[in-house]
């Protein structure tokens, strides 16, 4: 029995769906803004601020230059979809290219409606860091005198974490390489979210929030628009009593 090659690898979507979506219930469940402030805490000093706030490679390198990176890695996946469009030997790659576009842009367009649903300040804007604003977990009231706050999810971490789109592009046809991609888009992530935390710009839960949506989502896209199945050739009993597999 055999499977057409064009079937995808084995993946447990049940259990790679239930695990981030049971952390994010956990999350709105126990408040991780202890566990925040302990974190934030290590990289803030009083009466000087965060150790990060004006530091030109946390801003100008880690923070712009390597955002404006990897748009261009974006920028690529939408030229080379574009010419997958004509006849040209990237045809042959359209779905996964027009995959990698969707996924991107969903992971990094999810952030903007959300902190202006959220209204959650940034750590340099609480008392607690020279700020003026209380900080409250997120499902929490506000106080009717406060300022809205564009800090959750983290914007920044979306960047890197978008990247794990890579990963579910090439893991049927490229498995080394999809584990690379892996690898890369969780360590830029990760990068990412340690810069903006040094900088008093966001709290690390936020930053895991953006993970957890920027996998949901490029999960789900993977499952819509790459994900095949194998299919089970039908069976014959021919003279010989043996039972052969038709090719389907």
């Amino acid at each position: 029995m055999s499977a057409p090659s064009s079937a995808s690898r084995p993946f447990n979507f049940r259990l790679w769906f239930a695990l981030p979506l049971a952390l994010m219930a956990l999350m709105l469940l126990v408040d991780p803004g202890p566990l925040d402030v302990a974190i934030s805490n290590l990289f803030y000093e009083p009466g000087l601020g965060f150790v990060g706030r004006h530091s030109f490679f946390l801003e100008d390198i880690l923070h712009d230059r390597a955002k404006q990176a990897v748009i261009v890695i974006g920028v690529l996946a939408i030229g080379g979809f574009l010419l997958s469009l004509l006849p040209t030997p990237l045809r042959q790659h359209r779905r996964p290219l027009g995959y990698l576009v969707l996924a991107m842009a969903l992971c990094t367009s999810l952030v903007t409606p959300l902190k202006a649903l959220s209204n959650v300040p940034c750590p340099w804007s609480l008392q607690q860091y020279g700020g003026d604003q209380q900080h409250t977990p997120l499902l929490s009231e506000r106080p009717a005198d406060a300022k809205p706050g564009r800090c959750w999810p983290g914007g920044h971490a979306s960047a890197g974490f978008s990247l794990l789109a890579l990963f579910f592009m090439l893991r049927d046809r490229r498995p080394r390489a999809a584990r690379a991609a892996l690898i890369i888009a969780l360590s830029l992530g990760a990068v990412f979210s340690l810069g903006r935390t040094m900088q008093g710009a966001h709290f690390m839960s936020h930053n895991l929030w953006t993970l957890l949506f920027d996998w949901c989502t490029s999960l789900f896209c993977y499952r819509l628009l790459l994900y095949r199945h194998a299919v089970i050739a039908p069976q014959t009993i021919k003279n010989d009593g043996v039972v052969h597999y038709e090719p389907s």
